[in-house]
């Protein structure tokens, strides 16, 4: 099957059922999405399709269709992405496990609520856990990329 991740096309070779977090680690080598849970209850995987976050452990390989995927890896090559950028200004990592789900969370929240409040926020990203208990540093990156995306 052919899959567009990151804007490019690949063709993969895996079975219908493969989740695509697995597909994206072990056959393509893009290891910035991380398995946490398994059952997609902590969004250590999540990536993008068509802009939309989703579970990538809980998502089988041939549900993607044609639609795009976007990991980590995809939101920017350098790092300047708002959410990155905000993210590194801010300060919010400490182990760092979850944040690529946590930034790819974010972006797509932005993506559709340009000015979001506290609650917004805290709503986006309840599923997404961290066990360090970096939540305040989240919220407050997640505010600082609006204003760099203009939003704020």
């Amino acid at each position: 099957m052919k899959l567009l991740v990151n804007g490019r096309e690949r063709e993969v070779d895996a079975p219908s059922d493969m989740p695509l977090l697995w597909v994206l680690r072990d056959v393509l080598g893009y290891t910035g999405t991380k398995f946490g849970c398994g059952m997609a209850q902590c969004g250590a995987c999540t990536v993008h399709l068509d802009g939309k976050a989703v579970r990538a452990c809980s998502t089988p390989v041939a549900a993607v269709g044609s639609r795009a995927v976007t990991t980590i890896e995809g939101l920017s090559s350098d790092g300047s992405h708002p959410v990155q950028r905000a993210w590194a200004e801010v300060d919010v990592v400490q182990c760092g496990y979850c944040q690529p789900g946590q930034i790819m969370t974010a972006a797509a929240l932005l993506t559709t609520n340009p000015k979001p409040t506290d609650a917004d926020i805290d709503a986006a990203l309840s599923g997404n856990i961290c066990r360090c208990g970096a939540y305040q540093r989240i919220r407050a990156a997640v505010h600082r990329a609006a204003e760099l995306k203009g939003g704020a």
